[in-house]
């Protein structure tokens, strides 16, 4: 059974590869000198495939960095009308396989990569082709940061569009709420800036909606001020992982500082459960008594400071690990006690121990948000399809080297999340059917999760903008 599904596959994505090959020369001889169309053996073409995690990339028939947004048009009219398989990749932090990659043509948004600060207005036009730090390296001249990436390596595009977690999340919500205009090249090749007035129906699509309605070349946000920051990571040993639990559950209980964020976690390594914390305060220090209980607990390690916003985000180098294989999934939570805590360090060692055999390393990160999130944006938004009570991820990731352990690391996400998702309504917790966070849920996760009541009115956005489902030709979460 095995060898025949392996055979019906590589048929299907040799026969993929053969229709695509003739539209990429197509392509080739339609688009300006702005852009480029590269075949294998093309040191830009491995560039433009490569993901964050090896599992998320596949071998494209050729690869399309397009220049200009006109150029796309006419690549996205082509891929359309010969109906050929496309992904659009932006920073290519994807864990889920498929979604911005494909055997057909990959299209990557690498030149659209400008950051244009206008002071006047107090925004800042940024490509979807670029990564967080960036952004905020071109930014920090101006004493300006806009609400993106928490971590190294993250794509502009696919976090925004995705719905975006945020060190100011707290502050201004989510990444998605400080976006004011979008320049959306449409399934059929139109050109439009999209904001609350031009189409507020669309607008309130893209907030949260993916790749669905067409391709973003470039985003506009507002900016805030931004000085000195309080922060970094630190590093526990298994002897204090109770301690730090503690600490995480009085940190997510009872503090209400907005400028005050952490990320902790839990990863299991050599056998054995460790915590680590990644804090967080918009501020050159912090009050007494916020992060005082984490840094009273003997560590292994720590990389704390004032320093700059740019770099808060570079001491947590997600893309440290680029080359493995791995994924996301997430649960989410209406509080994080100390049971729901309790539970999630020991699914660490439980899947830790587990997976051992396959070489998998798993690690829970805990992300503890105010009631207050949600309410900074008084306009509804695709996703999360609801905004009282608010609700919390927690992110699950698994890494591994081997293909053999795809399927072994998958099911075992997936039962884990079955499991905590228990625990947590057993707790009292109505989480049973709460917003998934896109960018965290494994793929195959229904999409009744990602963007529940808002699907009749983003489905009847869809049929309006893209009629002939151009945007179904690309991976990613399907209405």
């Amino acid at each position: 059974m095995r060898i025949y599904t392996a055979l019906v596959l590589t048929n299907v994505f040799s026969l993929t590869l053969g229709l695509a090959l003739p539209v990429c020369t197509q392509i080739q001889r339609a688009v300006s000198s702005a852009s480029a169309v590269y075949f294998p053996a093309s040191g830009h073409y491995t560039e433009d495939l490569a993901h964050w995690v090896e599992s998320s990339t596949q071998f494209s028939a050729c690869s399309v960095e397009p220049g200009t947004a006109a150029d796309l048009s006419i690549i996205i009219q082509l891929l359309g009308q010969t109906r050929t398989p496309f992904a659009i990749k932006g920073g290519g932090h994807t864990g889920n396989p498929g979604f911005s990659s494909t055997p057909g043509v990959q299209v990557a948004m690498t030149r659209f990569s400008g950051v244009q600060y206008n002071a006047t207005s107090g925004t800042a036009t940024i490509g979807s082709g670029l990564i967080w730090d960036d952004v905020y390296t071109a930014l920090e001249p101006h004493g300006v940061v806009v609400g993106g990436g928490r971590v190294s390596g993250v794509g502009v595009a696919g976090l925004t569009l995705g719905g975006g977690y945020n060190w100011l999340a707290n502050q201004v919500g989510l990444t998605i709420d400080t976006v004011v205009e979008y320049e959306l090249v449409k399934p059929n090749g139109a050109i439009v800036s999209v904001t609350a007035s031009s189409d507020p129906d669309l607008f309130f699509a893209l907030k949260g909606g993916g790749n669905i309605f067409g391709v973003v070349t470039q985003f506009t946000f507002n900016t805030f001020p931004q000085g000195q920051v309080w922060g970094g990571v630190i590093f526990y040993g298994p002897a204090q992982v109770a301690a730090v639990t503690a600490a995480v559950a009085s940190f997510a209980n009872s503090v209400t500082d907005p400028k005050a964020a952490i990320i902790p976690g839990y990863t299991f390594q050599l056998g054995q459960t460790l915590a680590v914390n990644i804090m967080f305060y918009d501020g050159p220090s912090p009050p007494p008594g916020i992060f005082d209980q984490f840094l009273a607990i003997p560590h292994t390690s720590a990389d704390i400071s004032t320093r700059s916003f740019l770099s808060l985000v570079q001491s947590a180098p997600a893309n440290v690990t680029a080359g493995t294989r791995g994924a996301f999934h997430a649960v989410s939570f209406l509080e994080y006690s100390p049971e729901i805590l309790d539970a999630i360090s020991n699914e660490t060692t439980f899947w830790g121990t587990r997976l051992a055999f396959a070489g998998i390393n798993v690690t829970y990160n805990v992300e503890p948000f105010l009631e207050t999130i949600y309410t900074h944006n008084p306009s509804p938004t695709a996703f999360p399809f609801y905004r009282t009570p608010r609700t919390m991820p927690l992110l699950f990731e698994y890494l591994w080297t081997l293909p053999t352990s795809d399927l072994i690391a998958h099911t075992a996400m997936r039962q884990s999340a079955e499991h905590l998702t228990r625990v947590a309504v057993e707790a009292g917790q109505a989480v049973a059917q709460a917003p998934l966070y896109p960018n965290y849920a494994l793929f195959g996760t229904p999409i009744e999760r990602i963007y529940g009541s808002n699907l009749p009115r983003l489905r009847s956005i869809k049929a309006r903008v893209d009629p002939d489902n151009v945007m179904g030709l690309v991976g990613g979460w399907k209405l």
